[in-house]
């Protein structure tokens, strides 16, 4: 006769050895090998999206930086507002030299926009084709301050900003279909291809860093002794660039509350 107790029997645990283990977890991928490489490929294609995604970012966020320490966080601009009337207001002759004598002004150049005068490729060009590209006079170390720089040729020196000599952004360049430099080559600058004269180009312009100025892009740059003799221009810078102490955001915020007053003084606004 057998007696049995009535309290249940602790069950052994049993230790699976490694090899067990694998062999055990190696069973679904052996028998569900499509399943298996089907999750491997998904595993795969979203790692590899998240890199791309991360890359892009950080090769943009890289692209930013560049194009701001290239362009500086130092530039500053001044351009004319409104009259009581409603007019563009016009800025002193003086204005570029007062504003270079403010402490941490460290360079100032400028434009002076030409009313009424265009550039064509050639007088037979019909006068209401201008391409919207404007004339202005420009001193001579605007490239530097303006983030721009020469791509073919030369810019204006001493002697040429007094001769029929221009240098052309680089919108200007493409839109009147010059590529290159050649010598002799010239445009016909003027009220209108009836009325004008041969200007001899002699350099194009990169395009303006992030396109920080793209008046410069589009327009003829000529020399102002040569606008004041040629075309008539009466010597009023329409836009001023400043450049205050680099990597001194203090100097550069209190400069840009002083420029309209430094400007000009008897119209700030």
């Amino acid at each position: 006769m057998t007696t049995t107790s009535g309290r249940p029997t602790t069950p052994v645990a049993v230790r699976l050895r490694p090899g067990d283990l694998a062999g055990l977890a190696s069973i679904g991928l052996r028998t569900r090998k499509l399943r298996a490489g089907l999750s491997a490929l998904g595993i795969a294609i979203g790692v590899a999206a998240i890199v791309a995604v991360l890359g892009l970012a950080a090769s943009s966020q890289a692209t930013v930086l560049n194009e701001i320490s290239q362009l500086g966080t130092n530039l500053l601009t001044v351009t004319p507002g409104q009259d009581l009337s409603g007019n563009t207001a016009e800025l002193p002759e003086a204005a570029p030299g007062m504003i270079r004598r403010l402490n941490g002004v460290i360079a100032v150049q400028d434009i002076g926009g030409i009313s009424g005068v265009y550039a064509y490729k050639s007088p037979y060009i019909p006068s209401i084709e201008t391409n919207a590209l404007s004339v202005d006079a420009a001193t001579l170390n605007l490239p530097a301050v303006a983030s721009t720089s020469i791509a073919q040729g030369r810019f204006l020196n001493a002697a040429t900003a007094r001769e029929p000599v221009a240098v052309l952004g680089a919108t200007t360049a493409q839109l009147l279909g010059i590529d290159r430099i050649l010598p002799g080559m010239r445009i016909w600058v003027g009220p209108s291809p009836a009325v004008g004269q041969w200007f001899y180009v002699t350099g194009i312009l990169s395009p303006s860093i992030a396109r920080l100025a793209p008046e410069i892009d589009s327009s003829v740059l000529v020399g102002f002794p040569a606008a004041e003799h040629y075309l008539g221009f009466d010597g009023h810078p329409s836009e001023i660039y400043v450049r205050t102490t680099p990597d001194n955001q203090a100097v550069t915020s209190s400069i840009d509350g002083l420029l309209g007053g430094q400007a000009n003084p008897e119209n700030p606004g």
